[in-house]
């Protein structure tokens, strides 16, 4: 009789430990590796990239949930409405008149009255009802125009404040880097005064830098934290679901001859709204002449006569009179608020003119200082620091001649980071002004709300 036991044959027992313990070695190899950097650091690459948010997906956010486009509709159900109403013909009429129903003598009560029951209605000379119809329709069209505004502008918005938060993201590494490296000063200074080569005052001094470096550090975090809840309140998202934003601080599009932009200019919905605008004016001038042709009102009705127990018909028709001449002042007022447009069209391009001037001019001198402090200045610095951080080793610099040369580094590379900001919002204000992106862009300020213009 054979007995089933969990012991394993005699021949198979070192094959049996051998698959038990393979076992465990791989189980061991997984918990390591979940707890392993490597795993960490992919499992935080993921979850950046799933938290990362883009300038494209802002806008489409915006665009979807922000309530400033969302008016623009109503309007212009408001508008549909009024285009119904102004469309309709005149209206008729239904009258009853009661003559001689109580007097003296042989009148008497209801005795010689007269009935008389009407129909009647307007006749509008002049076009009157197509003229409305096309005031309407030209505010259909200015509606539009203020439309393509908002949202030229509420893209803008969105841009500048994506701007923002790429530079928070710059000066928060800045100055968590600055953090690291006066705490490596720290503690070569605590070396230093271990040796007895440094005096006690430096290691006080390098402990006060290192507590103004967290200072700032924590400063810019918040900062960093106020701008992503600012673009993300573009979308009425009151906490952002995102942690950082995707984008190259200093990557420039490419430069436009101002002539070339100022042309452009031309293209701003601001501009082009003075079209639309004397479009509806042209209409209410038409309109208003129209008034100068009088209407005429007409009736037809039946007439009951008890005194002859009868009926007759009755028609009759009225106009009023001098019609034109009453109606002079609002054609002569229309036609003031048309021409208005034309001055104050051209008072808009040359503030236009001048704020793209100075946006391009800001923007020129922006690249070229980013762009020298980044090539030049930077790289100067940073083997400046290195050589004096190697002769203050050695002593042959003092620890003053250290902190200085950190310090111009790190003034050079945040006054880096404010001019490529800088530069990308002149940017943005240009692309503002001629309503399109710059070439080769990171920032497309058209493209992602075509379909919204």
């Amino acid at each position: 009789m054979h007995y089933f036991t969990n012991v394993p044959p005699k021949g198979a027992k070192l094959s049996w430990l051998s698959s038990k313990w393979v076992i465990y070695f791989q189980s061991f190899i997984l918990v390591l590796w979940a707890f392993s950097p490597m795993a960490h650091s992919i499992n935080e690459k993921n979850l950046l990239q799933e938290n990362t948010l883009t300038l494209s997906s802002a806008i489409k956010r915006t665009v979807k949930d922000n309530p400033s486009l969302k008016v623009f509709k109503f309007r212009q159900s408001a508008l549909e409405g009024q285009l119904q109403s102004q469309g309709l013909r005149p209206s008729y009429e239904v009258g009853f008149e009661m003559e001689n129903f109580a007097g003296t003598d042989d009148i008497g009560v209801l005795n010689s009255t007269e009935f008389t029951l009407s129909l009647s209605s307007i006749i509008e000379m002049g076009d009157k009802r197509e003229a409305r119809i096309g005031v309407v329709k030209s505010r259909s069209s200015q509606l539009t125009a203020m439309r393509k505004i908002e949202a030229l502008n509420l893209l803008s918005e969105v841009t500048r404040r994506y701007i923002d938060i790429l530079a928070a993201q710059e000066r928060l590494s800045l100055a968590q880097e600055a953090t690291l490296l006066a705490e490596n000063t720290l503690a070569e200074v605590e070396k230093r005064s271990k040796a007895g080569v440094a005096p006690e005052a430096e290691i006080k001094r390098a402990l006060a830098a290192v507590g103004n470096a967290r200072l700032v550090t924590s400063s810019e975090q918040q900062q960093f934290d106020y701008s992503k809840v600012a673009l993300a309140m573009m979308w009425k998202e009151t906490t952002p679901s995102f942690t950082q934003v995707e984008g190259d601080l200093y990557q420039f599009s490419a430069d436009i001859e101002l002539t070339t932009l100022l042309a452009k200019v031309k293209q701003n919905p601001e501009i082009l709204i003075y079209a639309t605008e004397e479009r509806l004016r042209e209409a209410q001038l038409r309109l208003a002449r129209t008034e100068s042709s009088a209407d005429i009102k007409w009736s037809v009705g039946i007439k009951q006569i008890q005194d002859v127990n009868d009926t007759a018909l009755t028609a009759g028709f009225s106009m009023p009179l001098f019609a034109s001449k009453r109606n002079t002042g609002a054609i002569l007022s229309a036609q003031a608020a048309r021409d208005e447009i034309i001055v104050k069209r051209e008072v808009t391009m040359l503030a236009l003119h001048n704020q793209l001037y100075r946006a391009y001019a800001n923007r020129k001198q922006a690249i070229f200082i980013a762009k020298n402090l980044k090539e030049s200045i930077i790289p100067t610095l940073t083997e400046a620091l290195d050589e004096t951080q190697i002769a203050y080793q050695r002593g042959r610099y003092s620890y003053l001649d250290y902190l200085t040369a950190r310090q111009e580094l790190l003034f050079a590379r945040r006054a880096m980071i404010e001019s490529a900001s800088a530069a990308l919002r002149y940017g943005t204000e240009i692309e503002q002004l001629i309503a399109e992106p710059l070439p080769a862009s990171q920032y497309d300020l058209t493209s992602p709300i075509n379909n919204e213009f």
